[in-house]
């Protein structure tokens, strides 16, 4: 029974920083700030209620990365967070829609899954070997209902976001509801392809059927809030008044909602709280913004949250009201906005303290006294502060080795590892993608076998035709920044994870002489006299790079014959092309998780919702009451973890298993559904 289906830690996303989703065994995962490479975001079809007509609900899902979720349908990449807008406004131009029809290849992904990742990775593979505590370890499924896992975006004054008030802000200064109603679908098409600059015309003219003042009144306002950049007039034309919208100022109108039309006394960024389910945090933004026809980078948050869960965070949006906002809560499905205020600021990537995870485990094996074990030890011990399996990629490419090359400078390895076939299944496109990249070398053929070019291999075919064959690092640069960091910052996590199992084996779980602690952010030696001040939860170690000290133990020796090995030097971790030069950084090797609570709970329906969420409580639903007796026995845990922490890894010490795809493949190759 020990080792029975545990899904539970793929599910995880861990605080702030990433987080990993799992679809029928596909892994994914965002990290804060940062961009997935072979992520298309595909067209929003959205309905009639606030755009087009005839359409309803969002169809679309962000397409499978192809780095690192091969034949995962409706994932994006396993270690990289989502594209940031800037990003990827300038490749609008190019967006494409897919042309496949997933649901037709799900069948035979699934079955071709369990063969695919006889190729992934473990946890030995990437440093993950260790545990803290004694108790035996036990089974529970985390199951692929994503209402499980619940994330609560903790902010930078230590407050848990709640959404717990969809009433919006009274202000004079907002239109009435009509602006909502006024246009017809038709109109609101020819608008929103004026202000795209979509079609030839110069201006879109709408008769005022039924002239007053405060009919037109309204239409100007429509036009002004629901398209930005557009400007309006009235014109007589044979003796019909027509409302004439036009741009207010070229290309750059878009980009800049409009600032008149904004009262001075209001802060301009207007904050809100955004309940999501099962859609990750950039994608969010990408239907907001399709919405509101405005561009994604309007938005700011602290940090992006995973797709599989629920996630409550906070987001705040450049001159969009509360009106038009909540107007959202009518169209969308899966989103919920409330909370609303005006402040002076936007948000900061990694401005949050935290997250607050509310977990449950489902038909749990352990007895009563291993889970109090288990989750005593959790509180008062904690978790080894690993990278989790997200970090790494699940194909038999890891990221890390991407990482690794780069960082010896070997692009034509870089480019191999990228493009090149390899093992285990993947979307059929990529596979005649790669296939003719190692029979031709002929970028642009390649590239011609991809119906989506916005995935890595796409973006690096695009670059080897730009610049040629002799010019990788140019090529490998059209891959947004944030995408090409991932692959070293993987390689980082990979070195780190390796050398805490070291020195947890080497010297156990108490501060030595030579480790290290931070004094503020500068990291000092524990001498010998000191050892008593210090606990294991005071001790850090370096991810490698040019501006760290090393342990003065058997652990610094550790780190430079790794890198040796891997023919890099640890004395010189500048790179000649800068930004992939490693500064370096400090990590705890032990977190205590905060607020750590839990109830084992026994219930007969595996579908039955365990705990409310945000919206359940503000529709009034009563909470659920639990038998005594019941077929299966759930673990349901709460506690709070600090950013760039792994969730998954809080699990696997609670567990005792190991959380990688391939381990939970081969235990259970019938996904849930």
């Amino acid at each position: 029974g020990f080792l029975k289906c545990f899904l539970g830690a793929l599910k995880m996303e861990t605080t702030g920083m990433t987080g990993v989703s799992l679809k029928r065994g596909s892994h994914a995962v965002e990290d804060n700030g940062s961009l997935a490479p072979g992520e298309e975001v595909k067209r929003q079809k959205v309905s009639e209620c606030c755009l087009s007509k005839g359409q309803d609900g969002i169809e679309s899902d962000t397409l499978p990365s192809s780095q690192n979720v091969p034949a995962a349908p409706e994932a994006v990449s396993a270690w990289e967070g989502k594209k940031n807008s800037d990003a990827q406004l300038e490749d609008e131009e190019e967006e494409e829609e897919d042309g496949l029809s997933e649901e037709g290849e799900e069948e035979e992904e699934v079955e071709s899954f369990a063969d695919m990742m006889k190729h992934g990775l473990t946890e030995l593979d990437v440093g993950i070997t260790k545990f803290v505590s004694s108790h035996q370890g036990f089974s529970g499924i985390l199951k692929e209902r994503y209402s499980d896992f619940v994330v609560h975006e903790i902010g930078k004054d230590g407050r848990i976001s709640h959404l717990d008030d969809l009433s919006v802000p009274v202000d004079e200064e907002d239109p009435s509801e009509d602006v909502f109603t006024v246009l017809t679908a038709e109109e609101k098409q020819r608008l929103e392809e004026l202000q795209l600059f979509k079609n030839k015309e110069t201006s879109v003219a709408i008769e005022v059927i039924e002239d007053t003042k405060e009919k037109r009144t309204v239409i100007h306002q429509a036009i002004k809030s629901l398209f930005p950049g557009l400007e309006t007039k009235t014109e007589d034309r044979e003796g019909k008044k027509y409302i004439v919208a036009y741009h207010a100022a070229g290309r750059k109108a878009l980009a800049n909602p409009r600032k008149h039309s904004w009262p001075k006394s209001r802060g301009s960024y207007c904050h809100f709280v955004l309940y999501k389910e099962n859609k990750d945090t950039m994608d969010a933004i990408n239907v907001l913004s399709k919405y509101l026809r405005v561009k994604p980078n309007i938005f700011s948050y602290m940090g992006t949250k995973d797709k599989r869960a629920i996630t409550v965070q906070e987001i705040a949006v450049l001159k969009i009201t509360a009106q038009r906002l909540a107007h959202l809560n009518k169209c969308l499905m899966n989103f919920k906005l409330g909370n609303f205020s005006y402040q002076k600021n936007p948000l900061k990537l990694g401005e949050l303290q935290g997250n607050h995870f509310t977990v449950v485990l489902r038909n749990i094996t352990g007895t009563d006294e291993q889970v109090q074990q288990a989750m005593h030890s959790l509180k008062e011990i904690g978790f080894i502060n690993y990278y989790g399996m997200q970090r790494f990629g699940t194909t038999a490419v890891p990221t890390y080795q991407v990482g690794r090359a780069i960082l010896q400078n070997s692009w034509a390895e870089v480019m191999d590892l990228i493009l090149k076939p390899r093992s285990g299944a993947e979307k059929g496109y990529l596979v005649k993608c790669r296939e003719e990249w190692a029979k031709t070398k002929d970028p642009a053929a390649a590239l011609k076998k991809l119906p989506v070019k916005r995935c890595v291999e796409g973006q690096l075919l695009r670059g080897l035709s730009k610049y040629g064959m002799k010019n990788i690092v140019s090529a490998f640069g059209i891959i947004p920044r944030n995408n090409r960091l991932m692959y070293i910052h993987s390689y980082q996590s990979y070195v780190w994870n390796n050398m805490v199992s070291k020195r947890i084996e080497e010297y156990g779980l108490k501060p030595v002489p030579g480790d290290l602690v931070l004094k503020g952010a500068t990291a000092t030696y524990i001498e010998e006299g000191d050892v008593n001040n210090y606990s294991i939860h005071d001790v850090v170690m370096p991810l490698p790079g040019f501006d760290v000290i090393y342990p003065k133990h058997k652990i610094s020796e550790a780190y430079r014959e790794m890198l040796a090995a891997d023919s890099l030097d640890i004395d010189n971790m500048r790179h000649k092309i800068r930004d992939y030069s490693l500064s370096g950084a400090y990590r705890k090797i032990i977190i205590r998780p905060q607020n750590v609570s839990w109830e084992v709970v026994a219930y007969d329906d595996p579908k039955i919702p365990l705990f409310n969420t945000d919206v359940d409580n503000l529709e009034g639903k009563p909470p659920p009451v639990f038998a005594s007796e019941g077929k299966y026995k759930a673990l349901k845990m709460d506690f709070s973890l600090p950013p760039s922490t792994y969730a998954t890894m809080a699990i696997r010490e609670v567990l005792k298993m190991d959380t990688s795809i391939k381990n939970q493949t081969q235990l259970n190759t019938t996904w849930l559904r």
